[in-house]
C-alpha cells in the first residue's frame, strides 16, 4: 500500500467538499437541514469502528495489517461524515482549528480529579 501525503485539517476538509461537489446531484445537500443525517452517519461508521474492535480485539489493530487498514478507514469514514456534518453549517478547518486549540489550551489546565469524582461510586470492570 502506497503512503499518501499528510494533509492539514483544512485540506481534508477541502477534499471532502470536493468530493460532495462531484457527487451533490447523488447526496443530501450540505445545507443545516442535511446536517444531522450525515451526523448520524458518522456514528454509524463509528460503529463499524467499534465493530472491528470487539469482533477482532485490540491487538489485532496493532499486529494484523488487515484488520489494523480497515479499522483506519472506517476512521477515515467517521471523519469524511464529521467533515460533510460541519459543512452542512458553514464551519471551516480554520474554525474547527481554532476551536481545538482553545478546548486543549482550557483542558490543559483542568484538574481532571474533579471529574473522575463523578465516577468514585461506579463499580470497577471485572
Amino acid at each position: 500500500m502506497s503512503k499518501e501525503k499528510s494533509c492539514t485539517l483544512s485540506e481534508l476538509m477541502e477534499m471532502q467538499h470536493a468530493l460532495y461537489e462531484k457527487h451533490k446531484h447523488e447526496w443530501l445537500p450540505h445545507a443545516p437541514q442535511s446536517g444531522r443525517s450525515y451526523l448520524l452517519w458518522s456514528v454509524e461508521e463509528l460503529g463499524e469502528m467499534i465493530a472491528i474492535i470487539k469482533k477482532k480485539g485490540d491487538s489485532a489493530i496493532e499486529s494484523n495489517p488487515a484488520v489494523r487498514a480497515h479499522f483506519v478507514e472506517e476512521a477515515a469514514d467517521v471523519l469524511m461524515y464529521l467533515m460533510d456534518t460541519l459543512d452542512c453549517y458553514g464551519i471551516t478547518g480554520e474554525d474547527l482549528s481554532e476551536a481545538y486549540a482553545a478546548k486543549f489550551a482550557r483542558n490543559m489546565k483542568r484538574d481532571w480529579k474533579e471529574n473522575n469524582i463523578m465516577y468514585e461510586d461506579m463499580p470497577a470492570e471485572k
